[in-house]
């Protein structure tokens, strides 16, 4: 009924931002000082590792999607909407994200594999695989969304998809003829990992505005100026 207060958009993105500029300013201060900058900070902050404040994020923020979609697909079901067994799908996939985004279990995709070039990390190819026939199949799901859901699902997933696949192809070339402890692997890994935040803020954004739309969330008078019926807002 009523769309995302517009708040809770430029908030995760923001935050988003944030994230980003912290890790990439530790990293340019970092190499631009001689490695100067205690490592723990960098390792902490820099988003080209693991196990630190954006990857805690990250997997919090997937995690979250995957409780909204629980909560769609609840309503769903309860509605008798035949596309319920595509939230439910939808919740799976994410909550999968989540622990992934957590352990990096990708990365064991393409442990039987040996390529090089755009294809060093070799876990993109069964990835891409997956996406394509998870996209296909989900086609006419998306056909019966409404059009202001449809491009919201639209655009994030092109921009999570873009950054988690389509930025590890350079990446990957850079790192056979490179290495990665340079600023241009630092760089090129962050715009992934900064398409990757993106992709799921606006995911999440919209999942919000389905609940409300389902009336599972409520949202205040102000929040119904924030968009058209077909526009992103």
């Amino acid at each position: 009924m009523l769309p995302a207060p517009p708040p809770l958009r430029r908030g995760l993105l923001a935050t988003a931002g944030a994230l980003t500029a912290l890790g990439l300013g530790a990293e340019v201060a970092d190499f631009a000082s001689g490695r100067q900058v205690p490592g723990a900070l960098v390792a902490f902050l820099s988003l080209s590792h693991e196990g630190n404040l954006p990857t805690w994020y990250a997997s919090g923020l997937l995690l979250t999607c995957a409780l909204a979609l629980a909560g769609i697909a609840r309503a769903a079901g309860l509605g008798g909407d035949p596309a319920r067994r595509h939230w439910w799908a939808l919740m799976g996939a994410f909550a999968y994200l989540s622990m992934d985004e957590s352990v990096g279990l990708h990365e064991h995709l393409g442990g039987l594999f040996s390529w090089g070039g755009v294809l060093f990390f070799t876990w993109v190819v069964p990835a891409a695989v997956i996406v394509l026939l998870v996209g296909l199949a989900f086609l006419p799901f998306l056909a019966r969304l409404p059009s202001r859901r449809r491009k919201q699902f639209i655009l994030a997933g092109v921009l999570y998809v873009g950054g988690a696949l389509g930025v590890e192809l350079p990446l990957g070339w850079w790192t056979e003829q490179h290495g990665n402890d340079n600023l241009v692997y630092a760089l090129i890994d962050h715009v992934e990992e900064a398409l990757e935040l993106v992709g799921a803020s606006l995911f999440l954004a919209a999942l919000v505005e389905e609940l409300g739309a389902r009336g599972v969330l409520t949202t205040s008078g102000e929040a119904a100026h924030g968009a058209g019926p077909d526009g992103l807002g």
